[in-house]
């Protein structure tokens, strides 16, 4: 059945409108350190509060709201969508992660914005952060994207602080998380998933490689402020890349996944999450695998509805009681 798509009108949106930027450092006494699987996992996340800013509209199913939050001290804005009519809450939490968009035009109700909408009028409270460097969240270094992995891992801390309380995530339930992620932000999601065990359930949605070598080949993203470049500058050494790529660091997943790719998608390989789902298998984690014949980089029609009522069905699944 197709989803319905919000009310909200497109000057709804809210203006960019950044707080002065802040620039977050990686300590300088191993260039790679700082990045790696372990060191992430050694760290502690969560210092201050997620902040509501002001709603930026309400429909028949979820109240929308733009948030802030900080992360290695910088802004990050993002919005939240709060179930209505879902019940008294509280409501398991999904949190949306984007995919490569040129900042020059990015938007904070970008193209994911449906995504977290379905998930809202489902009965999930969906959290959809702009990673530093997309306005109107603050810049700071990405450095593989690790930057934006620590960006979700303050958030995910966040909420398992603030969920259940008094105050902006008072309708989260903070022991039932999940990520849904898109091309870059899957290959965050992947990340995440081995660095944190407070998540529970996972969608990766034309995911980028969880092996950095990969990525530094082949994939399309952010570089300069333009779309369509290959990374720049020179790779780690291979022995970096691999403490850096979470490909190596699979075990120590604990979140079922959900893996889905479309058959036509000339941004991300198929193969990457074929592989990643062989992987995942032959480890024994909970794990379940879909390819869209037909579909490109980003779903379209009917794959891109029965992409949206598989989401549900995993997450109620994993994230529901019962």
């Amino acid at each position: 059945t197709p989803t319905p798509t919000s009310t909200l009108a497109p000057t709804d949106t809210p203006a960019a409108t950044p707080l002065p930027t802040a620039t977050a450092t990686i300590p300088a006494t191993d260039d790679y350190a700082a990045l790696t699987v372990d060191a992430l996992a050694a760290r502690s996340y969560g210092d201050g509060d997620l902040r509501i800013e002001r709603v930026l509209g309400v429909t028949d199913a979820f109240t929308r709201t733009l948030i802030t939050y900080p992360s290695d001290g910088l802004t990050i804005y993002g919005f939240m969508d709060v179930p209505r009519n879902a019940g008294p809450g509280p409501f398991p939490v999904v949190l949306v992660l984007h995919g490569y968009v040129n900042p020059t035009s990015y938007n904070t109700l970008t193209y994911t914005t449906r995504y977290a909408d379905a998930l809202a009028r489902a009965g999930y409270l969906a959290i959809h952060p702009n990673f530093r460097n997309w306005p109107p969240s603050d810049s700071g270094p990405e450095n593989l994207r690790v930057g934006q992995a620590v960006d979700v891992l303050d958030l995910i801390a966040l909420v398992q602080k603030q969920g259940s309380q008094p105050g902006p995530l008072a309708a989260a339930d903070p022991e039932r998380i999940g990520l849904w992620g898109h091309s870059m932000g899957g290959g965050i999601a992947q990340r995440v998933l081995t660095v944190s065990d407070a998540v529970d359930a996972a969608v990766l949605y034309g995911a980028m490689s969880g092996d950095e070598a990969l990525n530094h080949q082949r994939i399309l993203y952010f570089t300069n402020g333009a779309r369509g470049l290959w990374e720049e500058g020179q790779a780690p050494p291979a022995e970096a890349l691999q403490r850096i790529s979470p490909i190596n660091y699979l075990d120590r997943i604990s979140a079922a996944v959900s893996i889905h790719h479309g058959e036509l998608d000339d941004q991300v390989p198929l193969a990457w999450s074929e592989n990643l789902c062989s992987r995942l298998e032959a480890l024994g984690k909970p794990v379940e695998c879909f390819t869209y014949p037909g579909q490109p980089h980003t779903f379209v029609g009917e794959g891109d509805r029965l992409f949206i009522q598989r989401v549900r069905e995993f997450f109620d699944r994993t994230l529901k009681p019962g």
